[in-house]
């Protein structure tokens, strides 16, 4: 594969990966809970978008990884491969770790919890850190590597 069409393909991903981050996040899951009364309802389509865009973060950011091995086959190990791997680790601990945990609260009806309310906050926590290193890469372009 060209290296013209390695950019461009990670240029997409990037985009689907990282607007999906932000636009979930920042726009979508606000508007659900400033609008829905059943804040219960809010957080169960919330979590139900956060997930998709989990899966989305695993696939688009697995190919991500392998498209900058194949363009920068002399140096491996580079910045970009560590914020991508970083963001993968973010989105495993939060998907398979804390996803299932938050749940388990919530099933047990402790959603007001402090418990809860700390799993939140990591939760949160490591989805901002995960949106700005996803930014940070659409800052820097490609010809940063």
């Amino acid at each position: 594969m060209s290296d013209s069409r390695l950019l461009a393909g990670e240029r997409i991903l990037l985009t689907l990966w990282v607007g999906g981050l932000w636009a979930i996040g920042y726009i979508v899951a606000p508007a659900l809970f400033a609008n829905l009364e059943d804040r219960a309802l809010a957080g169960s389509l919330a979590g139900v978008m956060f997930e998709i865009i989990a899966y989305v973060g695993l696939l688009c950011g697995g190919l991500l990884l392998v498209f900058n091995q194949v363009r920068n086959s002399r140096r491996r190990f580079n910045w970009r491969a560590l914020v991508l791997l970083l963001m993968l680790l973010l989105i495993a601990v939060g998907e398979f770790y804390l996803a299932p945990m938050i749940a388990g609260l919530r099933t047990q009806g402790l959603a007001d919890s402090v418990q809860f309310g700390r799993l939140h906050g990591v939760a949160a926590s490591g989805y901002l850190l995960t949106s700005l290193l996803g930014l940070a890469l659409v800052i820097a372009g490609p010809e940063s590597d």
